[in-house]
């Protein structure tokens, strides 16, 4: 039986709360363990061209200026490019220990490609910019 557009859509949203929560976690692998092995993660300043690459980076971090943080995450959208690709449009943020919100000027606006592999979603691409200060 084929899957359904709302169990695809489950499944993207379980990829994504499953990366936050490791991110929670301090853990690096578990961010990324949903990505392709070929994925690319865009954010100001640089870009990093694979899981291991994104892996690693994270993990750096997670011992340096990003310990103990959280995201705040809200999906702004979603739509599906055929039957194995689909596009999440979300508000993000990184919470420093002891936020409970993120400033304005925290916030990013982030974009996830997912494919579908061996009927599995998958992240391939995320990019990530600042959101534009009030009244742009």
């Amino acid at each position: 039986m084929p899957h359904s557009r709302a169990q695809d859509e489950a499944a993207i949203n379980a990829v994504l709360a499953d990366s936050y929560k490791a991110w929670e976690f301090g853990d690096a692998d578990g961010m990324v363990a949903d990505y392709t092995a070929d994925a690319t993660a865009i954010m100001p300043g640089s870009l990093r061209d694979s899981r291991t690459v994104i892996a690693e980076n994270t993990a750096m971090a997670f011992v340096g200026p990003l310990k103990g943080t959280s995201t705040h995450n809200e999906r702004l959208s979603l739509r599906f490019v055929g039957e194995d690709a689909a596009i999440v449009v979300s508000e993000s943020g990184i919470l420093f220990p002891g936020e409970t919100d993120v400033a304005d000027t925290g916030k990013v606006n982030a974009t996830w490609v997912f494919e579908k592999r061996d009927g599995r979603w998958l992240i391939a691409a995320c990019h990530n910019s600042p959101e534009p200060a009030p009244g742009r």
